[in-house]
């Protein structure tokens, strides 16, 4: 093991009216947990709250006292629901002013198009430094341990690279998948449970499945010690046969 430290961890806070009412499919959540995890960031913690200034500010009060890092997505363009840079700025008790780069940005952009609503688009917070947004339109911004980004997917993701060197991440989290075919997760739960309390620091999950060609479950096996893991892998799979489970081996899962 390295000298890293041993857990980091983030939330991730989704803003907007447009996620909770099914309007819009979230899918940020997952490439910002898989982007976390190879910095050695475990994502603790998702939140969805409305475009709501005070719910805004609660949550993310209560996630940036409890984790080492917070992302938000969401609430940073130009129409009147766009409040999360208000809302930032209140937690951090800070005045919010138009960042300088960012208006030498836009009117490069726009020109004498650049109105009231595109301004509040470069409103940052006092202290807050720029995070680049490589696709289109303004940057993003962190402030403290909160990274504010926007909620389009693909912004998004260019934003995360800026993100990226800036996290000071621990151990990475590695993951090994038994597959476990013909039995069903009661056949499976007592072993299982048993290689879990033997190994606390890891985490052992059950992912059934069912199909045209049978059913079983896939028992994800993540740790940060790549040894114990593979130890631990091999113990499951002893502990299943020895249980009565035969069909049972490791497969290699994408990621």
């Amino acid at each position: 093991m390295t000298g890293l430290p041993e857990r980091v961890t983030a939330a991730v806070l989704i803003i907007g009216d447009e996620i909770l009412s099914g309007r819009t499919q979230d899918t940020n959540l997952r490439d910002i947990a898989k982007y976390l995890g190879v910095h050695g960031v475990d994502l603790a913690e998702a939140r969805t709250v409305p475009d709501v200034h005070e719910e805004i500010i609660a949550a993310l009060d209560a996630l940036r006292a409890r984790y080492d890092y917070v992302v938000t997505t969401g609430g940073i363009g130009p129409t009147h629901d766009d409040i999360t840079a208000d809302a930032v700025a209140a937690a951090f008790g800070v005045e919010l002013y138009e960042h300088p780069d960012i208006i030498a940005m836009m009117t490069t952009r726009w020109g004498s198009e650049l109105n009231a609503a595109r301004r509040r688009m470069a409103r940052v917070p006092v202290g807050g430094e720029l995070v680049k947004n490589p696709v289109q339109g303004p940057p993003g911004f962190t402030i403290g341990n909160v990274f504010v980004l926007a909620g389009v997917p693909q912004i998004m993701r260019g934003m995360l690279e800026d993100v990226g060197p800036r996290l000071k991440g621990g151990a990475v989290t590695v993951s090994r998948t038994v597959r476990v075919e013909g039995s069903g997760e009661g056949a499976i739960a007592a072993p299982l449970e048993a290689v879990a309390k033997a190994h606390p620091a890891m985490s052992l999950g059950s992912y059934p499945f069912f199909g045209a060609d049978g059913y079983g479950a896939n028992l994800v096996l993540r740790g940060r010690d790549p040894d114990e893991l593979a130890a631990t892998v091999e113990e499951l799979m002893a502990a299943l046969r020895a249980d009565g489970v035969q069909n049972v081996r490791e497969v290699a899962v994408s990621t």
